[in-house]
């Protein structure tokens, strides 16, 4: 082995970490801009006109859930008033609202970095992590551009980076401000609080799960207490969502149609595109108990095996994995809610791991936003084929992770230390 070759395995230093952040930030710029060029400009499907609408109403003086039905939980709120403020609209909203998704885009970059680093990271490792989260956006596609996912992932990689480096207080007050903005974090509540008493103690523990919830009540009860009836509106109405068309229970169902010829009515409502009927109704109730008991496994077993900060990462990505591919909606943003965690996974496990959701951003990309419609109206063959396999990579990828946190041993489950 050369010196150049054995020093890629050694952890990083400070100031090649400093400098790999900056070429991965500037990566990342670079695939922002690729995003605004060619295809990825063809048959746009945006939600900036319905964020524009909140941030302009909010502008003017009105109250969410009490002036204006709002379906995104109170800590969603910024994103959508700072581009609006003077009374941006149109272009000017757009843009703005672009490049503050830009910016927190570059925050996860950093958070990712810092986690990286707190974990001893190899040289290797922190340029494969990061290159991966700088061109993931470009993988999934032009959806990254025009959705406010980046704001709760953003959060969430700061609170892990927090939780890895010791700052297990900040780590908690960063999680619940991601639960505060978009609700799917709230899944790694458990894992987090388990950790902590594991390391620290009940005390502690009580501590932290003191300062999230202070958090997500500062940001909440305002809003719980001005208009109750429309903020848990908001609320019932994300949970009562029917069966979503890209969701893993939908796409059984379209394959089954094209093969069996299975009977189906696509329906409109809640903002997206769903099933309707009995069997995609039922398809829903299964769907969410397997969600459910596929969430409880994975708390029990990071709780029952050693509390490191590799099974935290490891367990933290499985949750997140599960909730988004076991649930009955199953939109292409969600998937920006993977990134910044399961690059974070060590050793041969982690290379899995991102290949497989490499491979789900990529598949997800050649139906969304291009053949979208061919699928929502005309339940199209290749669509409905390929909504199938981005989904059971996506079960594949929550299998890997899965089968590693079953692994109690420490030092076998983290894999090579020099990976």
């Amino acid at each position: 082995m050369t010196t150049l070759s054995a020093s890629s395995f050694r952890p990083a230093d400070s100031a090649f970490a400093v400098a790999a952040t900056l070429a991965a930030v500037a990566l990342f710029l670079v695939g922002w801009g690729v995003l605004h060029r060619g295809f990825f400009t063809h048959d746009a499907i945006v939600d900036t006109p319905v964020y524009e609408r909140y941030g302009s109403a909010i502008d003017s003086g009105e109250v969410p859930y009490r002036d204006f039905a709002l379906e995104y939980p109170p800590g969603a709120l910024p994103v959508f008033v700072l581009p609006a403020l003077g009374g941006a609209l149109g272009e000017t909203f757009r843009r703005r609202f672009e490049l503050l998704m830009a910016f927190l885009g570059e925050a996860m970059v950093i958070c990712v970095a810092v986690a990286l680093v707190a974990l001893g990271a190899s040289r290797r490792r922190l340029l494969a992590a990061l290159g991966f989260v700088a061109v993931a956006g470009v993988a999934l596609g032009p959806v990254v551009l025009s959705r406010f996912d980046l704001w709760p992932a953003a959060l969430t990689a700061a609170a892990l980076a927090a939780l890895v480096s010791g700052r297990l207080r900040l780590g908690h007050l960063a999680l619940g401000a991601a639960v505060a903005a978009k609700l799917y974090p709230a899944v790694l509540v458990p894992l987090t609080i388990a950790y902590v008493w594991r390391r620290q103690g009940r005390r502690e523990a009580l501590v932290c799960g003191g300062l999230l919830a202070s958090v997500v009540a500062a940001v909440s009860l305002p809003f719980a207490v001005l208009a109750p009836q429309g903020y848990w509106d908001s609320i019932w109405n994300q949970a009562s969502r029917p069966l979503q068309i890209e969701s893993l229970g939908a796409a059984l169902l379209l394959v089954g149609h094209r093969l069996f010829g299975i009977g189906l009515t696509m329906d409109s409502s809640h903002g997206s595109q769903n099933l309707a009927g009995a069997a995609p109704d039922a398809m829903a109730v299964a769907l969410t108990v397997l969600q459910a008991v596929a969430l409880l496994a994975v708390w029990i077993l990071f709780a029952r095996g050693p509390a490191t900060r590799d099974r935290l990462l490891v367990a933290s990505a499985a949750a997140l994995v599960a909730f988004v591919a076991l649930g009955k909606v199953l939109s292409p943003q969600f998937l920006i809610w993977l990134i910044p965690v399961v690059p974070l996974i060590r050793g041969r496990r982690g290379l899995t791991a991102s290949a497989l959701l490499a491979a789900a951003l990529l598949v997800t990309q050649l139906w969304f936003p291009y053949r979208y419609w061919d699928l929502a109206l005309r339940f199209g063959a290749l669509e409905s084929w390929l909504v199938l396999a981005r989904d059971l990579l996506l079960v594949v990828l929550f299998a890997v992770l899965a089968r590693g946190l079953a692994d109690r041993d420490a030092e076998r489950f983290a894999g090579r230390r020099t990976a």
